[in-house]
Protein backbone atom coordinates (compact mmCIF):
# COMPACT_ATOMS: atom_id res chain seq x y z
CA UNK A 1 0.00 0.00 0.00
CA UNK A 2 1.35 3.56 -0.62
CA UNK A 3 2.23 6.04 1.91
CA UNK A 4 0.66 9.11 1.90
CA UNK A 5 1.92 12.83 2.91
CA UNK A 6 -0.24 13.77 5.62
CA UNK A 7 -2.31 17.16 6.44
CA UNK A 8 -0.01 17.43 9.93
CA UNK A 9 3.46 16.93 7.36
CA UNK A 10 2.06 19.82 4.74
CA UNK A 11 1.50 22.17 7.91
CA UNK A 12 4.78 21.66 9.10
CA UNK A 13 6.09 22.15 5.53
CA UNK A 14 4.28 25.49 5.16
CA UNK A 15 5.08 26.33 8.25
CA UNK A 16 8.78 26.59 7.41
CA UNK A 17 8.58 27.79 4.22
CA UNK A 18 6.97 31.07 5.73
CA UNK A 19 9.39 31.45 8.68
CA UNK A 20 12.47 30.28 7.03
CA UNK A 21 13.26 29.15 11.05
CA UNK A 22 12.35 25.92 12.49
CA UNK A 23 12.05 27.41 16.18
CA UNK A 24 9.62 29.85 14.42
CA UNK A 25 7.76 27.39 12.58
CA UNK A 26 7.56 24.80 14.98
CA UNK A 27 6.14 28.13 17.44
CA UNK A 28 3.92 28.78 15.05
CA UNK A 29 2.33 25.15 14.90
CA UNK A 30 2.52 24.58 18.67
CA UNK A 31 4.90 21.53 18.49
CA UNK A 32 8.35 20.92 19.30
CA UNK A 33 11.82 21.79 17.06
CA UNK A 34 12.65 18.11 16.91
CA UNK A 35 8.75 17.27 15.97
CA UNK A 36 8.51 19.08 13.10
CA UNK A 37 12.02 18.39 12.21
CA UNK A 38 11.38 14.98 12.61
CA UNK A 39 7.46 15.67 10.38
CA UNK A 40 9.66 17.20 7.16
CA UNK A 41 12.47 14.69 7.36
CA UNK A 42 9.18 11.57 7.27
CA UNK A 43 7.33 13.73 4.33
CA UNK A 44 11.32 13.71 2.17
CA UNK A 45 11.26 9.94 2.69
CA UNK A 46 7.44 9.60 1.38
CA UNK A 47 8.26 11.74 -1.22
CA UNK A 48 11.90 10.55 -2.07
CA UNK A 49 13.47 13.78 -2.52
CA UNK A 50 14.81 16.76 -0.52
CA UNK A 51 12.66 19.51 0.67
CA UNK A 52 14.79 21.46 2.74
CA UNK A 53 18.54 22.00 2.34
CA UNK A 54 19.43 22.33 6.53
CA UNK A 55 22.58 25.01 6.97
CA UNK A 56 23.79 26.34 10.51
CA UNK A 57 22.79 29.81 9.75
CA UNK A 58 19.51 29.62 7.42
CA UNK A 59 17.11 27.31 5.74
CA UNK A 60 16.52 27.21 2.21
CA UNK A 61 14.12 24.79 0.15
CA UNK A 62 15.17 22.93 -2.51
CA UNK A 63 13.21 23.80 -6.05
CA UNK A 64 11.66 20.38 -5.37
CA UNK A 65 10.20 21.62 -2.00
CA UNK A 66 9.31 24.99 -3.36
CA UNK A 67 7.16 23.03 -5.66
CA UNK A 68 6.14 20.89 -2.80
CA UNK A 69 5.16 24.31 -0.69
CA UNK A 70 2.71 25.20 -3.42
CA UNK A 71 0.39 22.07 -3.72
CA UNK A 72 0.73 20.98 -0.27
CA UNK A 73 -0.89 24.81 0.34
CA UNK A 74 -3.67 23.89 -2.37
CA UNK A 75 -4.35 21.03 -0.71
CA UNK A 76 -4.61 22.51 3.07
CA UNK A 77 -7.03 25.02 1.47
CA UNK A 78 -8.77 22.86 -0.45
CA UNK A 79 -9.23 20.56 2.60
CA UNK A 80 -10.27 23.90 4.77
CA UNK A 81 -13.04 24.47 2.61
CA UNK A 82 -14.07 21.00 2.59
CA UNK A 83 -13.91 21.23 6.52
CA UNK A 84 -16.32 24.61 6.22
CA UNK A 85 -18.21 23.39 3.95
CA UNK A 86 -19.65 20.55 5.82
CA UNK A 87 -20.22 22.04 9.41
CA UNK A 88 -22.25 25.29 7.58
CA UNK A 89 -23.97 22.29 5.62
CA UNK A 90 -27.91 22.98 5.35
CA UNK A 91 -27.13 26.14 7.41
CA UNK A 92 -26.94 29.23 5.16
CA UNK A 93 -23.82 31.71 5.63
CA UNK A 94 -22.75 29.90 8.60
CA UNK A 95 -18.64 29.51 9.57
CA UNK A 96 -15.62 31.38 8.70
CA UNK A 97 -15.41 33.67 4.86
CA UNK A 98 -12.41 35.28 4.43
CA UNK A 99 -12.88 38.55 2.56
CA UNK A 100 -11.07 41.01 0.63
CA UNK A 101 -12.20 44.37 -0.35
CA UNK A 102 -11.24 47.22 -2.33
CA UNK A 103 -10.77 50.56 -0.48
CA UNK A 104 -13.45 52.69 -1.98
CA UNK A 105 -16.08 50.51 -1.48
CA UNK A 106 -15.47 48.98 2.17
CA UNK A 107 -15.51 52.20 4.04
CA UNK A 108 -18.94 53.14 2.24
CA UNK A 109 -20.42 50.00 1.78
CA UNK A 110 -20.00 47.64 4.48
CA UNK A 111 -20.58 49.50 7.88
CA UNK A 112 -24.10 49.88 6.81
CA UNK A 113 -24.59 46.23 6.01
CA UNK A 114 -22.74 44.19 8.22
CA UNK A 115 -24.34 44.84 11.54
CA UNK A 116 -27.71 43.70 9.86
CA UNK A 117 -25.96 41.14 7.59
CA UNK A 118 -24.62 39.59 11.58
CA UNK A 119 -27.97 40.11 13.00
CA UNK A 120 -29.78 37.72 10.05
CA UNK A 121 -26.44 35.54 9.81
CA UNK A 122 -25.03 34.80 13.34
CA UNK A 123 -23.16 32.70 12.88
CA UNK A 124 -21.01 33.86 10.31
CA UNK A 125 -17.62 35.13 11.11
CA UNK A 126 -16.55 37.57 8.32
CA UNK A 127 -12.61 37.99 8.00
CA UNK A 128 -12.03 41.27 5.68
CA UNK A 129 -8.78 42.04 4.05
CA UNK A 130 -8.63 45.51 2.48
CA UNK A 131 -6.21 45.87 -0.73
CA UNK A 132 -5.99 47.25 -4.05
CA UNK A 133 -8.00 44.46 -6.53
CA UNK A 134 -4.44 43.47 -7.88
CA UNK A 135 -3.01 42.09 -4.52
CA UNK A 136 -7.06 40.52 -3.56
CA UNK A 137 -7.15 38.85 -7.01
CA UNK A 138 -3.36 37.62 -6.03
CA UNK A 139 -4.70 36.37 -2.84
CA UNK A 140 -8.18 34.70 -3.54
CA UNK A 141 -6.41 33.06 -6.64
CA UNK A 142 -3.72 31.68 -3.91
CA UNK A 143 -6.15 30.80 -1.87
CA UNK A 144 -5.99 32.78 1.02
CA UNK A 145 -9.11 34.67 0.08
CA UNK A 146 -12.95 32.95 -0.45
CA UNK A 147 -13.91 36.00 -2.02
CA UNK A 148 -13.22 39.97 -3.01
CA UNK A 149 -15.51 43.03 -3.38
CA UNK A 150 -14.15 44.90 -5.95
CA UNK A 151 -15.55 47.58 -8.81
CA UNK A 152 -16.11 46.00 -12.34
CA UNK A 153 -14.77 45.96 -15.19
CA UNK A 154 -11.40 44.74 -14.15
CA UNK A 155 -9.99 41.47 -15.72
CA UNK A 156 -9.91 38.62 -13.14
CA UNK A 157 -8.81 35.96 -15.23
CA UNK A 158 -9.92 32.36 -14.64
CA UNK A 159 -12.36 34.37 -11.42
CA UNK A 160 -15.60 34.11 -11.27
CA UNK A 161 -17.71 37.16 -10.65
CA UNK A 162 -21.30 38.21 -9.95
CA UNK A 163 -22.32 42.15 -9.96
CA UNK A 164 -24.09 43.36 -7.37
CA UNK A 165 -25.68 46.83 -8.20
CA UNK A 166 -24.41 49.76 -10.34
CA UNK A 167 -22.18 52.76 -8.21
CA UNK A 168 -22.58 56.31 -11.08
CA UNK A 169 -20.01 58.64 -11.29
CA UNK A 170 -20.91 62.54 -10.22
CA UNK A 171 -19.01 65.30 -11.01
CA UNK A 172 -17.40 67.15 -7.86
CA UNK A 173 -16.59 70.99 -7.50
CA UNK A 174 -16.29 73.75 -5.03
CA UNK A 175 -19.77 75.44 -4.67
CA UNK A 176 -18.14 78.80 -6.39
CA UNK A 177 -17.62 76.25 -9.82
CA UNK A 178 -19.11 77.43 -12.93
CA UNK A 179 -20.94 74.11 -13.33
CA UNK A 180 -22.32 73.84 -9.17
CA UNK A 181 -25.16 74.52 -9.84
CA UNK A 182 -25.96 72.74 -13.12
CA UNK A 183 -28.58 70.11 -13.12
CA UNK A 184 -26.38 67.47 -15.40
CA UNK A 185 -22.70 67.72 -16.25
CA UNK A 186 -21.82 66.46 -20.15
CA UNK A 187 -18.45 64.84 -20.77
CA UNK A 188 -17.74 67.02 -23.48
CA UNK A 189 -17.75 69.71 -20.42
CA UNK A 190 -15.16 68.03 -18.40
CA UNK A 191 -12.64 68.83 -21.05
CA UNK A 192 -11.09 72.05 -19.65
CA UNK A 193 -10.98 70.91 -15.99
CA UNK A 194 -7.64 70.45 -14.03
CA UNK A 195 -9.38 66.90 -13.07
CA UNK A 196 -7.62 65.02 -9.50
CA UNK A 197 -8.07 61.47 -9.53
CA UNK A 198 -6.29 58.60 -6.94
CA UNK A 199 -3.08 57.45 -8.50
CA UNK A 200 -2.15 54.50 -10.74
CA UNK A 201 -3.51 51.14 -8.80
CA UNK A 202 -6.77 52.00 -7.60
CA UNK A 203 -9.10 50.97 -10.78
CA UNK A 204 -11.10 53.72 -9.39
CA UNK A 205 -9.06 56.04 -11.44
CA UNK A 206 -9.65 53.80 -14.39
CA UNK A 207 -13.37 53.09 -14.41
CA UNK A 208 -13.66 57.49 -13.76
CA UNK A 209 -11.72 57.93 -16.56
CA UNK A 210 -14.17 55.46 -18.77
CA UNK A 211 -16.99 56.76 -17.25
CA UNK A 212 -16.69 60.36 -19.03
CA UNK A 213 -14.75 59.38 -22.21
CA UNK A 214 -12.59 61.84 -22.78
CA UNK A 215 -8.99 60.10 -21.48
CA UNK A 216 -7.20 61.59 -24.54
CA UNK A 217 -8.57 65.38 -24.10
CA UNK A 218 -8.90 65.43 -20.57
CA UNK A 219 -6.40 67.73 -18.20
CA UNK A 220 -5.35 64.81 -15.85
CA UNK A 221 -3.49 66.81 -12.68
CA UNK A 222 -0.15 64.69 -12.10
CA UNK A 223 -0.60 65.06 -8.39
CA UNK A 224 -2.49 61.92 -7.73
CA UNK A 225 -4.35 61.08 -4.23
CA UNK A 226 -4.65 57.82 -2.57
CA UNK A 227 -7.48 57.60 -0.85
CA UNK A 228 -11.08 58.90 -1.76
CA UNK A 229 -10.45 60.97 1.72
CA UNK A 230 -7.27 62.81 0.75
CA UNK A 231 -9.21 63.06 -2.81
CA UNK A 232 -12.01 65.40 -1.83
CA UNK A 233 -9.62 67.13 0.60
CA UNK A 234 -7.56 68.48 -2.46
CA UNK A 235 -10.85 69.47 -3.81
CA UNK A 236 -11.94 71.45 -1.52
CA UNK A 237 -8.51 73.55 -1.02
CA UNK A 238 -9.57 74.46 -4.67
CA UNK A 239 -6.74 72.10 -5.76
CA UNK A 240 -9.39 70.67 -8.84
CA UNK A 241 -12.13 68.92 -9.27
CA UNK A 242 -12.93 65.28 -9.28
CA UNK A 243 -15.51 62.12 -10.36
CA UNK A 244 -16.63 60.42 -6.98
CA UNK A 245 -18.77 57.56 -7.03
CA UNK A 246 -22.11 57.53 -5.44
CA UNK A 247 -21.95 54.79 -2.86
CA UNK A 248 -19.17 57.07 -1.34
CA UNK A 249 -21.40 60.43 -1.23
CA UNK A 250 -24.33 58.39 0.12
CA UNK A 251 -21.95 57.00 2.75
CA UNK A 252 -21.31 60.91 3.92
CA UNK A 253 -17.82 61.42 2.07
CA UNK A 254 -18.52 65.25 1.62
CA UNK A 255 -19.60 65.87 5.09
CA UNK A 256 -18.13 68.98 6.65
CA UNK A 257 -16.87 70.12 2.88
CA UNK A 258 -18.10 72.84 0.85
CA UNK A 259 -18.31 70.91 -2.32
CA UNK A 260 -21.01 70.07 -4.45
CA UNK A 261 -21.83 67.25 -6.73
CA UNK A 262 -23.85 66.98 -10.23
CA UNK A 263 -24.75 63.90 -12.19
CA UNK A 264 -23.31 63.18 -15.48
CA UNK A 265 -25.19 63.60 -18.39
CA UNK A 266 -24.23 60.04 -19.64
CA UNK A 267 -25.82 56.24 -18.36
CA UNK A 268 -22.40 54.28 -18.59
CA UNK A 269 -21.17 56.67 -16.13
CA UNK A 270 -21.02 54.19 -13.83
CA UNK A 271 -18.95 51.46 -12.53
CA UNK A 272 -20.19 47.92 -11.18
CA UNK A 273 -19.54 46.60 -7.51
CA UNK A 274 -19.56 43.06 -8.04
CA UNK A 275 -18.42 39.74 -5.64
CA UNK A 276 -15.83 37.46 -7.24
CA UNK A 277 -14.34 33.85 -6.06
CA UNK A 278 -12.89 30.86 -7.44
CA UNK A 279 -14.15 29.11 -10.05
CA UNK A 280 -15.51 25.37 -8.94
CA UNK A 281 -15.39 26.56 -5.26
CA UNK A 282 -18.04 23.99 -4.03
CA UNK A 283 -19.18 26.97 -1.75
CA UNK A 284 -20.75 28.89 -5.01
CA UNK A 285 -23.95 28.79 -3.91
CA UNK A 286 -23.68 30.22 -0.78
CA UNK A 287 -21.38 33.22 -1.98
CA UNK A 288 -24.34 33.63 -4.64
CA UNK A 289 -26.45 34.02 -1.15
CA UNK A 290 -24.11 36.50 0.44
CA UNK A 291 -24.29 38.76 -2.77
CA UNK A 292 -28.22 38.71 -2.80
CA UNK A 293 -27.76 39.66 0.94
CA UNK A 294 -25.52 42.94 -0.03
CA UNK A 295 -27.32 43.74 -2.54
CA UNK A 296 -30.25 44.26 -0.43
CA UNK A 297 -28.56 45.60 2.48
CA UNK A 298 -26.78 48.26 0.02
CA UNK A 299 -30.79 49.13 -1.24
CA UNK A 300 -29.87 49.13 -4.47
CA UNK A 301 -31.50 47.49 -8.01
CA UNK A 302 -30.62 43.67 -8.01
CA UNK A 303 -28.79 42.62 -10.48
CA UNK A 304 -29.12 38.87 -12.38
CA UNK A 305 -27.10 36.03 -10.91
Amino acid sequence: MTILPTLRQFRHLTALASHRHFGRAAAACHVTQSTLSASIKELEGILGVALVDRTKRRVVLTPAGEDTVRRAQRILDQSEELARAARSAGKPLAGTIRMGVIPTIGPFLLPRALGRLRARYPDLALYLREDLTERLIERLLAGELDLVLLALPYDTGTVETVPLFEDRFAFCCPADHPLAGAKRVRSAQLAGENLLLLQDGHCLRQHALAACGLRQTLKIDPFAATSLLTLVQMVDNGLGTTLLPELAIEAGLLRGTRLRTVPLDDDSAAREIGLAWRKGTGRREEFLLLARELRRLAGRAAADD
